[in-house]
C-alpha cells in the first residue's frame, strides 16, 4: 500500500513560463537533465533559478536500479555534437557551476568516460572560470577510465554510493558497493586536489547503524562532501519506500558527518546529490567541528 507522505515532504511546482523556457533551450540544442529524467521534486527551485543538471550520453541507462526513474534499455549511440550542445547551454544560461552527469553505459569501452573528459575540456575553454562538478557512474571500476575524467580537471568528482552495502542486491543490481567507494578513494591518488563527493538516499530499508557504517566507509576513502536526501519512489514498479526520515533525524546525520571528518554535509528530505552544488561546495575546506554540532548519543543504532 502507498504510504502517505508526511508534511515535511513538499515540493515548488515549476513556473511555467520558466518551465517552457528551459525546456525549449533543452529542445533546440537536443539535450537532456537529470532534473527531468529522473523526476527531481526539486526541478521548480532549480529551473525558476536557471541552472540544470545537464544528462550526457544520451537519457537511456544500461542497468536496472530499482530506485531510479531514468529510462533503461538499448541506448543510442553517443552523439558526438554533445559536448558542444552542453557548452552552448552552460553560455546560454550564464552559469559559473556547472554540474554534468550521465546514465550508465556499460556498452561503452570506456563507460563513456571520454564523452565526460570532452565536456569539462569545453567548458575550460569556454570560461576557466567555471567550477565543473561531474557525476559518474562506476565505469565498471576501470582505472583508465577515471583517469581521463579527473585529468581533464573538474573541481568535484561525485560518485553516488546511493544506500547502504546490504540493500546493493535489491536496490542497484549491477553495481558494486566496494567498487563504488574504490572510485571515490581512487580520484584522490589521480589528482588530490580534487573535490570528492557522494550521496545516500534513505528511507530504502536501512538502519541508522547501517548508515553510520556507510559514512564512515565513505571517509576511509577520503570522501570529502556527502548529501543524504529522502528517498520518493518514481513509480509503484520501483522500489517501495520503506519509512521517512523526519528533518530532525537528517539534521543529526549531517553532524555526525561533520564529526567524521567530512568537509561539508547537506542532509534533508529532499537534498538531491546536484541541488545547491555550489554552495556545497564551497564549504569545502571551511568545515570544521563545533560544538553545537555533537551529535554523540543522539542517533541511535538501535
Amino acid at each position: 500500500m502507498k504510504k502517505a507522505f508526511p508534511k515535511w515532504i513538499k515540493w515548488r511546482a515549476p513556473d511555467p513560463a520558466m518551465l517552457k523556457s528551459m525546456q525549449a533551450l533543452l529542445k533546440d540544442l537536443n539535450l537532456h537533465t537529470i532534473c527531468e529524467s529522473a523526476q527531481c521534486p526539486n526541478m521548480g527551485y532549480c529551473f525558476s533559478r536557471r541552472t540544470a543538471t545537464f544528462l550526457i550520453l544520451g537519457d537511456v541507462c544500461t542497468r536496472s536500479c530499482t530506485f531510479c526513474g531514468v529510462k533503461k534499455g538499448i541506448p543510442l549511440p553517443v552523439d558526438q555534437n554533445e559536448p558542444a550542445a552542453v557548452t552552448e547551454a552552460v553560455r546560454r544560461l550564464g552559469l559559473k557551476y556547472a554540474v554534468i552527469t550521465s546514465v550508465t553505459r556499460d556498452d561503452l569501452s570506456d563507460g563513456g568516460a571520454s564523452q565526460f573528459a570532452e565536456v569539462i575540456s569545453r567548458l575550460h575553454e569556454l570560461d576557466m572560470n567555471i567550477t565543473v562538478e561531474v557525476l559518474i557512474p562506476d565505469f565498471k571500476g576501470s582505472f583508465a577510465a577515471l583517469r581521463s575524467v579527473a585529468k581533464a580537471g573538474p573541481q568535484v568528482i561525485n560518485h553516488n554510493i546511493e544506500t547502504i552495502r546490504r540493500l546493493y542486491p535489491n536496490v542497484r543490481p549491477g553495481a558494486v558497493y566496494e567498487q563504488s567507494l574504490a572510485v571515490l578513494a581512487n580520484i584522490k591518488h589521480i589528482q588530490p586536489d580534487i573535490i570528492t563527493k557522494s550521496g545516500m538516499m534513505l528511507g530504502l530499508g536501512e538502519t541508522a547503524e547501517e548508515v553510520i557504517d556507510a559514512m564512515r566507509d565513505l571517509r576511509h576513502a577520503d570522501c570529502d562532501l556527502l548529501t543524504m536526501g529522502q528517498y520518493l519512489q518514481p513509480s509503484p514498479t520501483h522500489h517501495e519506500i520503506k519509512s521517512f526520515v523526519s528533518p530532525e533525524i537528517f539534521s543529526e546525520y549531517a553532524s555526525m558527518a561533520l564529526e567524521l571528518g567530512f568537509k561539508g554535509a547537506a542532509a534533508a528530505p529532499l537534498v538531491r546529490s546536484s541541488f545547491k552544488a555550489d554552495e556545497l561546495y564551497q564549504t569545502a575546506g571551511r568545515m570544521t567541528h563545533h560544538p553545537e554540532t555533537e551529535t554523540k548519543g543522539r542517533i541511535h543504532a538501535d
